[in-house]
Formats: C-alpha cells, sequence, structure tokens
C-alpha cells in the first residue's frame, strides 16, 4: 500500500480523522492539538526511517521523557536543587561528610534534591536530605553507578538509558545546581549549565560550586577559564557572575535562598522579558534599576511595572504576583543575573 503524505496542519483527512477518534476513545487527553502532533510525529517516523535503531532511539527516548514528567508532576510547586558530584568520594572523606549536611540543611530550608543516584556525593546529599526528599535520576552503566540505598524502592528514583533524557531531567526540573567537585561527568554537568544559561536556552538559575575550606578544585577551574577563555575572547567577563564558588555548606545554602528572596520567576511574552516577584517592589527601585541595567535594554527599550500580561492567563496560581517587564536585549545573561540580583537587594 502506497504510504499517505502526512502534514502538521490538518489536511489528512481519514487520518486526521482516526486520530481524533483515538483520542476520544482514550479520554482524559490534555492538550489534544499538542498530543495530535506527537502522534503524527511517530506515523511520519514510521513512514520515513528503515533504520530499527532510530526508532528504538525515538521510542524509548519519548518513553523516559513522559515518565519524567509523571514522576516530577505532582512536586511542581517544591523547588528543587540538583547536586553533581563525584560518584567516587568516600564516606570517610571531608567532602562527603560535606554534600551529607548540604542535603540535610537543603530539606530543613523546604528543597528537595535531585541527584544521579548512584555512590559518592549522590548518596550523600540522599542521605541528608533523606528518602522523602529525594529523586534519584540514574542512569544504566556497566561499572560504578548502581541506585544508593536510600533511593532504593523510592517512587521518585528513576533509571535512563540515554544521558541526554537524563540531563533534560536533572535542569528542567531544578531551581539550582549546586556542584561539589568530581571527574569527567560532574565538569560536563557544569559546562552543560553553563552554556544553557549563557545562552538563554535555561533561564537564570544559582550554580553553586562548592569545595572543603582550602580546596583548589574550582578556584583551578575558574582560573582555566580565565586564562585560556577569557584571555582569548571566547567567553565574557560577566559570564563568570553565572555561577558562585563557595567554601561552606552555609554559604551554598545562602545563596540558593538568596536568589529567590524576592524573584519568583521569569518567562517571555513575545519579545518582552516578564520577571514575576514575590513582593512589591517600589517605583524609585526600578527606576535605579533602570539606570543601572540600561545596557542590557534594547534600543529604545523600558524596564516597567506591570500587571500580569494576558498570555500569563494560564498561570493562575500566580496572576497577584507584580510584574517587572522588560526589554531584554537576550544576549547578556550575565547582566541579567546580575539584575535579579539587584532585584532580590532592593
Amino acid at each position: 500500500m502506497k504510504a499517505m503524505e502526512l502534514h502538521f496542519t490538518r489536511t489528512n483527512g481519514v487520518v486526521d480523522d482516526a486520530i481524533d477518534q483515538l483520542m476520544n476513545v482514550a479520554g482524559g487527553i490534555h492538550n489534544p492539538a499538542i498530543v495530535r502532533e506527537m502522534i503524527l510525529a511517530a506515523l511520519k517516523a514510521g513512514q520515513e526511517n528503515m533504520e530499527r535503531a532510530d526508532l528504538k532511539l525515538m521510542n524509548s527516548t519519548l518513553k523516559e521523557m513522559r515518565f519524567t514528567a509523571k514522576v516530577f508532576g505532582s512536586y511542581r510547586d517544591i523547588r528543587k536543587v540538583t547536586v553533581f558530584g563525584s560518584a567516587r568520594t568516600r564516606p570517610h572523606e571531608s567532602l562527603y561528610e560535606m554534600a551529607r549536611e548540604f542535603g540535610g540543611k537543603l530539606a530543613e530550608a523546604g528543597y528537595m534534591v535531585i541527584t544521579g543516584g548512584g555512590p559518592g556525593i549522590m548518596q550523600a546529599v540522599n542521605e541528608g536530605a533523606g528518602s522523602a526528599h529525594s529523586f534519584g535520576v540514574n542512569i544504566r552503566l556497566p561499572f560504578e553507578q548502581k541506585a544508593n540505598p536510600i533511593l532504593l524502592e523510592n517512587p521518585r528514583s528513576i533509571t535512563y538509558k540515554y544521558f541526554f533524557n537524563r540531563k533534560v531531567a536533572f535542569l528542567k526540573e531544578s531551581d539550582a545546581v549546586a556542584l561539589f567537585p568530581g571527574g569527567f561527568g560532574t565538569l560536563d554537568e557544569a559546562m552543560e549549565t553553563l552554556t544553557l544559561v549563557q545562552t538563554g536556552k535555561r533561564a537564570p538559575l544559582p550554580l553553586v560550586l562548592l569545595d572543603e575550606p582550602g580546596g583548589t578544585y574550582w578556584r583551578q577551574w575558574a582560573d582555566f577559564l580565565e586564562r585560556e577563555l577569557l584571555a582569548r575572547g571566547y567567553v565574557s567577563l560577566t559570564d563568570f557572575d553565572l555561577f558562585e564558588r563557595v567554601h561552606s555548606v552555609d554559604d551554598a545554602v545562602s545563596k540558593i535562598r538568596g536568589f529567590y528572596a524576592r524573584y519568583h520567576s521569569l518567562r517571555y511574552v513575545d519579545d518582552r522579558l516578564v520577571i514575576r516577584l514575590s513582593s512589591e517592589i517600589e517605583e524609585r527601585e526600578v527606576e535605579e534599576l533602570r539606570r543601572e541595567f540600561s545596557d542590557i535594554l534594547r534600543l529604545g527599550g523600558d524596564l516597567s511595572l506591570s500587571k500580569p500580561l494576558p498570555a500569563e492567563e494560564d498561570e493562575p496560581e500566580i496572576a497577584l504576583l507584580p510584574r517587572l517587564v522588560i526589554d531584554f536585549n537576550r544576549r547578556d545573561f550575565g547582566r541579567l543575573r546580575k539584575l535579579i540580583d539587584a532585584i532580590n537587594t532592593c
């Protein structure tokens, strides 16, 4: 039978009718227009690709992302901190105890933690936070990575086949990222987070680099960035405002909590950036922010107080929060982070 040419527009005749009927029979479909396109994408993939391996990758990816959304869905209103660090750190090491203390203090402050679910720093953080405050986003590896005892039988433990799905979960679901010293994986996550925040593909968030008192791991890493990247013009000086180095658990928790002192969240509406605040800000403070951060406004742009924009009607739970609407140039994300810091300390 000759394959029918499919389109994402509603021009597929009986196929569109069949998809509509399928969704009606299944029932309970949210956002049917999006689900319709997902079904069409699967059909088109089946028509276009004869490689079983490619289809298996698409299939596994969709199933892993669906399950991720299901597991995290009930906890959207609780802030979470993703913590990275070496799987090889042992319980007798000072960094292990520091990570355990960090997990405990985050839980006390009302946060949940997300780790890779394995041993070392990950297990220490889960021990400190406790099973009830922990998520584990594990990965299938032939060595080293098995679910730690805190996450065994935990309904918030997920094991992934693909690293890229796991990375999405780490950053999509977190409100802050903290990194302890570690190996290739830790450095990969550090650079991944920095890249996404620097390019605006991830909303600004606290990125805290922890080391023990006197430790040189993150200092030497930052020295390398300055010596080899900044000096060659590969990055900008303001990119260094996207992360903070600390040598104590209390400082790390304070940095995370301080980021949300007044800042709540942000959203782009067309070509404007809307920053939602958890408390009021005075007009004179807005004027000071307008002067200090005029460099990140588009030509002729403004920074002003606002009520929710019409496009935000789909978030009624935060409708009462005050807003700052900014004609942001979408380029200087290090400066945007400094603007958030300034908003929090007004």
